[in-house]
């Protein structure tokens, strides 16, 4: 009993090792450093969201507007970093903390139920691989973001992804997802259209920015939380964040709103 045990660990042992390394020379294959000098066409995930749309008979054509990441508006950015990637200018392309989470989901699960992807793993999805769900998928996107991480800049990295992510069906990039959604540009996105675009991400094409449902509401509070603590959202920033009035200004001692207080005459003109 005891060596069919010791021989059926062995056989695992060796698959893993099997699975990894075909992960591994999965992800040598596709040609990181270009990312560097110029910007895919069309993404793994673009192809992909094409031929669904031709197996069912319908024609599909992304939206994507490029725009360097200065024109992208400073909020949207830190917003999509507390979402997605807090610990982004941190880490070198893994969250080990996230993963180790994911595989404990998935292993109960039994399945790729988790992601705990960092920005760059999900560049590295989009552009290379699609959204299957599969556990070689997976290891070759860690494999791929480590590469990823050593070829270009964190700015590099975050203005790909900031400018190829699914925002909707058929929407791609924070400028088309803007002017889709808003009728604004990316540089434009007023404090709450920045956070529900931060917190779609999640599943952009089931969940709307329009019409935000509960879930959505309650990631644009805690994203719009952690800006107003860090001092990104000001209070009046933070209140049109989650929807709210503006804040009732402070009365002055006669209990009077300062906008409301009578101007003092100027003194008489000397003769």
């Amino acid at each position: 009993m005891r060596g069919r045990l010791l021989v059926a660990a062995l056989a695992l042992l060796a698959l893993g090792a099997a699975v990894v390394g075909l992960a591994a020379v999965r992800a040598s294959l596709y040609d990181v450093d270009r990312l560097d000098r110029t910007v895919p066409t069309r993404t793994a995930l673009m192809r992909q969201r094409q031929a669904a749309a031709a197996r069912r008979g319908r024609p599909w054509r992304p939206r994507r507007i490029w725009v360097p990441y200065e024109r992208i508006s400073p909020l949207l950015r830190r917003a999509v970093l507390v979402a997605e990637d807090d610990a982004f200018f941190q880490h070198g392309g893994l969250d080990w903390n996230e993963l180790r989470e994911a595989a404990r989901r998935d292993l109960e699960e039994r399945r790729v139920a988790r992601g705990g992807s960092t920005i760059t793993q999900q560049l590295a999805k989009n552009v290379f691989l699609g959204d299957q769900r599969t556990l070689t998928r997976k290891l070759t996107e860690v494999f791929l973001a480590l590469r990823m991480e050593r070829a270009l800049s964190k700015h590099r990295i975050f203005e790909l992804y900031l400018n190829l992510i699914e925002w909707g069906d058929g929407v791609f990039g924070a400028e088309a997802a803007a002017r889709r959604w808003f009728g604004v540009s990316a540089a434009d996105l007023t404090p709450r259209q920045a956070l529900l675009l931060a917190a779609v991400i999640i599943n952009p094409r089931r969940y709307s920015v329009i019409d935000p449902p509960r879930r959505i509401e309650r990631r644009v509070r805690l994203i719009a939380g952690r800006l107003h603590r860090r001092g990104a959202l000001d209070e009046a920033q933070y209140r049109a964040a989650l929807g709210l009035p503006p804040p009732t200004p402070p009365a002055d001692s006669t209990g009077a709103a300062p906008d409301s207080a009578t101007t003092p005459l100027s003194p008489p003109a000397p003769p």
